[in-house]
C-alpha cells in the first residue's frame, strides 16, 4: 500500500473549500502547498480581505500560493519539483491548464456539489435549489480539461430541506464532501476505485449574476420560493416597491389564489399574488438597511 504521508496539493478559495481543507489537517495528510486565489477587496469598504482557505492555512503554518495567472511557468515548476501524490480541488475558482493535471501521480481529485453530470458549473447548489430539486449531492471525480466533465469516482446523494437556502445547503453539502474527499483518497491508494465515465441527462448550473434575483410574479408561488432559497445569500432575490429595491430573504408558498404581483395583505401579514398560488413574505431587507 502506498505511503498515506505522500505529499497532497490543495487548491481551494471560499468558505466551502474550508471543511475539506480541515478533514484533510485532521486525517493527518502532509500537506505541501495550499494554492487559493489572490487577496480581494470585500464589504462596503472594500477592505482587502484574504480567502477563507488562506486564513486556515496560514493558522496551520501551511505554505500558501496565490498565483494571479494559473498558467505561470514558475508556478507551474514550483509544483513539479514538489512531486505530489494527489492534488485536491474544492471550489478552486480557475480551471486547471493540462500541464498542471499531469504533475500529480494519482491525478487531479475535485469535489463537486452535485450529481454530476447534473449541474456542471460554478454555483451547482443555487440552480438545484431554483430548479426546485429535491435531491443533490456532492460527487469526487478525476478532473481533465472540460467543464466538470472528468470520470467519476465516488458520489453521495444528499435530500434538499423545505427550508434549506443557498446558504444552509452549501454548510451541510461541505461537510459531506470533505468526508467523501477522505474516503476517495483511502480508496484511491488501496486501487479500489474504478473512475467511472459521466453517464445521464447533463446540466449546467452557471455563475449566478446580480439580475437572476429578480422576482418575476407571473411564476408561480413555488417558483418564487425557490428562487428565493436558491439565491440567498447572493445575490438575493428582489422586487420593487414605489422605486424602492427590496430584498426578499424568506418567504412560504401559499395556495390563495389573486393577481400576479397584488398585494392582498399587508397588516399583520404581508402576501402577494402569483401566476399560480399567493406567496408569503416572512423576512424583507429594504435596500441599504438591515
Amino acid at each position: 500500500m502506498p505511503d498515506i504521508k505522500k505529499g497532497i496539493v490543495f487548491f481551494g478559495t471560499p468558505d466551502f473549500a474550508v471543511p475539506t481543507l480541515k478533514y484533510l489537517i485532521a486525517n493527518n495528510e502532509n500537506i505541501l502547498l495550499v494554492i487559493t486565489q489572490p487577496d480581494k477587496p470585500k464589504g462596503r469598504g472594500k477592505n482587502v480581505q484574504p480567502p477563507p482557505v488562506k486564513e486556515i492555512a496560514i493558522k496551520q503554518g501551511l505554505k500558501v500560493l496565490q498565483p494571479e495567472k494559473i498558467k505561470d511557468e514558475k508556478f507551474i515548476e514550483t509544483l513539479k519539483k514538489l512531486n505530489p501524490e494527489i492534488a485536491i480541488v474544492v471550489a478552486y475558482g480557475k480551471i486547471l491548464p493540462r500541464e498542471v493535471l499531469e504533475i500529480p501521480a494519482l491525478g487531479c481529485i475535485n469535489l463537486h456539489a452535485s450529481l454530476l453530470p447534473k449541474y456542471r458549473g460554478a454555483a451547482p447548489i443555487q440552480w438545484a435549489l431554483i430548479k426546485g430539486e429535491k435531491i443533490t449531492g456532492v460527487t469526487t471525480m478525476l478532473i481533465d480539461e472540460g467543464l466538470d466533465t472528468g470520470p467519476i469516482l465516488l458520489q453521495k446523494e444528499v435530500p434538499i430541506d423545505d427550508d434549506d437556502n443557498a446558504q444552509s445547503l452549501s454548510e451541510k453539502l461541505a461537510v459531506i464532501g470533505a468526508d467523501l474527499v477522505i474516503e476517495t483518497i483511502d480508496k484511491m491508494r488501496r486501487g479500489l476505485i474504478t473512475p467511472t465515465p459521466q453517464t445521464g441527462q447533463i446540466s449546467y448550473a452557471p455563475l449566478l449574476k446580480k439580475e437572476d434575483g429578480k422576482i418575476d410574479w407571473q411564476k408561480s408561488a413555488i417558483e418564487i420560493f425557490n428562487l428565493i432559497r436558491g439565491t440567498y445569500p447572493w445575490p438575493c432575490a428582489y422586487c420593487y416597491f414605489k422605486k424602492e429595491r427590496l430584498k426578499i430573504i424568506k418567504a412560504q408558498p401559499l395556495e390563495e389564489k389573486a393577481p400576479p404581483g397584488l398585494i392582498i395583505k399587508a397588516k399583520d401579514e404581508l402576501i402577494i399574488g402569483t401566476g399560480l398560488g399567493t406567496i408569503k413574505i416572512l423576512l424583507i431587507q429594504p435596500e441599504g438597511k438591515k
